[in-house]
């Protein structure tokens, strides 16, 4: 064979193993991919678990951590930021109030574990940590201090940048009464350079309903709002808004951010549609706001044992998840699953219920867990990727049961296993520890909702290193 044939032989054997180098490495990818899906699935869906284990479910995704107060060194992380009048980003040291703690994937009761003072920590204990959350209230009472924009009554939208006159009512109350209970509050201060924080006063409800703005107006009226503020103050600017906060309890206050993204990544937002399944919620950053429909009146008492339904929901069925429900328990004896208008006071079937489902619809939240807890019914949360209220300060493990989607046809064997092993009692009697903190009142009373979204605010305050 001449040198030219053995070359061109030689090249076509390099050319054939390169190819079936190149076919191999995707396919054995491919293959890798699909045996880690396999193991994902077997890890976290209740279809492979043992039926004991649907006591309760997770509510965070397998990736993320619960947290628990430390006094531990808190981990870092970098953020960027954006800034209205340039390209250019800026980096700074965010310091979380918490440590990291894994989450039992299956949502069972974990090994006692160290609180961070040295005692075992009580998996019944409404709080992560009462000794810490009790010592940093106090010290977010004295110290916390919150600058609002100024706006004036003559203002042509004062009807959307200043607190309402009335007292709030509906289902998005909870937006209207943490301001209007804010702006009369001792953290309120007029010396920008006294604020931990600043806040952003436009209601998203009320440019909702006027007629200047409207659904389709309200992206521009944010983007123009924060291009003012940015130019009239140099608040905003020194950390791209990453001290600064809104508050908004309608489902149209994620979109409401789309032109004014450094509102949306750098900006605390405090909302009441806290999904980590949505792209624009940052967890830790962002935080709960409770929905809650307001109520007069003292809640009323009802002991549990004359509670004689099983479970209750009553609702609209707007989404997957609740049709499912609807199918599976429709003409069930012990669970009552109702689509359309009660024929019996809605009170009187929470007071008569051991458990109250709180089933997502077109969000994750609804304001059923509220309406629960008021009743001292135990909620019984459907809703997965929901980041719950307080979940920094409160175990919801203790007052609640969480239930993924996944598991609706096996609910009355969950609810049931907690009355058989007697776990109902604590779970009821949480209830009523707990109910004080999602309740709205003008003027605040000590640990209510207001407090406690202040609570997680004070949390966050400090997180931002200004250089």
């Amino acid at each position: 064979m001449d040198r030219s044939s053995f070359l061109y032989h030689y090249s076509q054997r390099r050319v054939a193993g390169s190819l079936s180098g190149f076919f191999f490495i995707p396919t054995t990818l491919a293959l890798f991919t699909s045996l880690f899906i396999l193991f994902y699935i077997y890890s976290t869906s209740n279809l492979f678990s043992h039926p004991n284990h649907h006591a309760t479910s997770l509510f965070k995704p397998p990736f993320l951590f619960s947290t628990t107060p430390s006094i531990s060194t808190p981990p870092h992380f970098d953020p960027v930021f954006r800034n209205n009048a340039s390209d250019f980003t800026k980096s700074h040291s965010f310091r979380l109030g918490y440590e990291l703690r894994p989450q039992s994937q299956r949502g069972l009761p974990l090994p006692l574990q160290f609180s961070p003072k040295g005692k075992i920590e009580n998996n019944n204990d409404v709080f992560h940590d009462r000794d810490i959350f009790l010592e940093d209230y106090k010290e977010m009472n004295r110290s916390l201090k919150i600058y609002v924009y100024p706006h004036k009554e003559d203002d042509p939208f004062a009807n959307v940048l200043l607190p309402v006159e009335s007292e709030p009512g509906g289902n998005y109350a909870s937006e209207s009464y943490l301001k209007k209970v804010l702006m009369k509050s001792h953290f309120i201060t007029i010396e920008p350079a006294e604020a931990d924080l600043f806040f952003l006063p436009f209601s998203i409800a009320r440019l909702r309903h006027d007629r200047r703005v409207g659904v389709g107006g309200i992206q521009d009226f944010i983007r123009d709002y924060i291009q003012n503020i940015s130019h009239k103050y140099p608040y905003w600017n020194r950390t791209g808004g990453a001290d600064h906060f809104y508050v908004a309890c309608h489902s149209i206050g994620r979109s409401a951010m789309d032109k004014a993204p450094d509102v949306k990544f750098n900006a605390i937002q405090v909302v009441c549609s806290s999904s980590y399944f949505l792209t624009g919620y940052i967890a830790h950053k962002d935080t709960c706001l409770p929905q809650i429909w307001p109520r007069k009146g003292n809640p009323p008492n009802l002991d549990s044992s004359k509670r004689k339904r099983l479970a209750f929901f009553a609702g609209g069925v707007n989404s997957p998840v609740r049709v499912k429900l609807l199918e599976t328990w429709k003409n069930d004896s012990e669970i009552f699953v109702h689509h359309g208008r009660l024929k019996t006071p809605y009170a009187d079937e929470l007071l008569g219920s051991k458990f109250c489902l709180h089933v997502k619809g077109f969000e994750v939240n609804t304001a059923r867990i509220g309406d629960s807890l008021y009743y001292g019914c135990v909620p019984v949360i459907i809703a997965n990727y929901y980041d719950l209220p307080f979940a920094d300060v409160l175990n919801w493990k203790s007052f609640s049961v969480v239930v993924t989607t996944l598991d609706i046809p096996l609910l009355k064997k969950i609810l049931n296993d907690f009355i058989s092993s007697n776990k109902y009692l604590m779970l009821h009697k949480n209830v009523l520890k707990v109910r004080k903190h999602f309740q709205w009142h003008s003027p605040p009373h000590d640990f209510d909702a207001f407090y406690m979204v202040m609570y997680e605010l004070w949390l966050r305050r400090s997180s931002i290193k200004i250089s």
